[in-house]
């Protein structure tokens, strides 16, 4: 069976490349996403239309895309990396996928915690990780931090998740940023039981399952709950009309902040080509846009967002450097394991 997958792995690459071709002319780009087509291409197809670049779009899952770019090794065609959360940027970084970039745009328009400090990954937009409860069973007073969560009034309360997931793992990563390894581990037991359910399902799962009444509180990011309250699926509408955000940590650090970002690959056949599209993309057209038509948030203040979005009020987002999140990612994915969160 390894050599068969071996053997596939290898003719994918093959045929992959003649696909792109490795000498590909200055006038194309070569993205690897692990966006959704619909919440990248309308951009994309922007940039080629005023810049005369063509990009060529392979969409995939995160992880499958950094596999691929591995196997492909100096023969990969990838020039951009798009994907979703720093933990999977910060991988890519340790495993040589990617390049520095020199970029005064970069430099100016992206704010330092937003990007590696060897410029080799930049964020493209941002969403927060927040808390979502029953407007009609729990009185936001009641909700303060992250770290409140832990407390045994919310026992059999709180859906989440499971730890597998990238944006569980940054979350406990930034609380082992500012709490340390210790007290992080004995919040992390305590979320755990009060765990109203094995974790499963995804964002939009655990919304729903406050909105019928499984729990009271839950994990999610900002941009699935304004996807659900503009969902053009009207139980998802209803589902999202029963639950409010609340944001966590105001009177201190501020609320997770996490990324959509790019990156340069290591191998860019046009390398040029791609530095001019990440830099399009912290454009003040291109960060509206992520703004009003996928819900998430500016990397560049003073770029409106949108009416769903003000809808929430403005916050305090955490200041932290994001490349801690991939720094303490290794830590984390074992605190949570050893803190039987599954």
């Amino acid at each position: 069976m390894q050599k068969v997958l071996s053997g596939l792995l290898t003719l994918t690459v093959m045929v992959l490349a003649p696909l792109f071709g490795q000498q590909a002319s200055a006038a194309e780009v070569n993205v690897y996403s692990a966006r959704e087509e619909n919440l990248i291409k309308p951009l994309l197809d922007r940039f080629s239309d005023e810049t005369g670049i063509r990009v060529n779009l392979i969409t995939a899952g995160a992880d499958e895309l950094t596999t691929r770019m591995e196997l492909e090794g100096a023969n990969s065609p990838a020039d951009v990396l798009l994907t979703v959360d720093v933990g999977r940027l910060w991988r890519a970084k340790e495993a040589d996928l990617l390049q520095s970039v020199d970029s005064d745009v970069l430099m100016r328009q992206v704010p330092s915690q937003y990007r590696d400090s060897d410029n080799q990954w930049f964020a493209a937009s941002l969403r927060s990780r927040v808390i979502v409860y029953d407007k009609e069973r729990v009185d936001p007073a009641e909700l303060s931090t992250y770290e409140a969560l832990a407390d045994p009034k919310w026992r059999g309360d709180i859906c989440v998740r499971s730890s597998s997931n990238i944006y569980n793992q940054s979350l406990v990563a930034s609380l082992i940023s500012h709490n340390g390894l210790d007290d992080t581990e004995t919040w992390a037991n305590g979320l755990v039981e009060n765990f109203a359910r094995s974790p499963q399902g995804g964002d939009r799962d655990q919304i729903a399952a406050v909105a019928i009444g499984q729990c009271q509180l839950a994990i999610v990011n900002t941009y699935y709950f304004a996807g659900m309250i503009n969902s053009t699926i009207e139980d998802q509408r209803e589902q999202a009309s029963r639950v409010a955000v609340f944001w966590p940590n105001q009177d201190g650090r501020g609320a997770h902040i996490n990324i959509s970002g790019a990156a340069v690959a290591r191998h860019a056949p046009n390398p040029e080509a791609a530095v001019q599209l990440i830099e399009y993309l912290v454009s003040d057209e291109s960060q509206e846009w992520y703004a009003e038509t996928n819900n998430e948030y500016p990397v560049r203040e003073g770029v409106p967002v949108s009416e769903t979005l003000a809808s929430w009020g403005a916050f305090k987002a955490d200041g932290l450097a994001l490349e801690q999140l991939g720094i303490h990612n290794a830590e984390a994915v074992r605190l949570m394991d050893r803190a039987g969160w599954r």
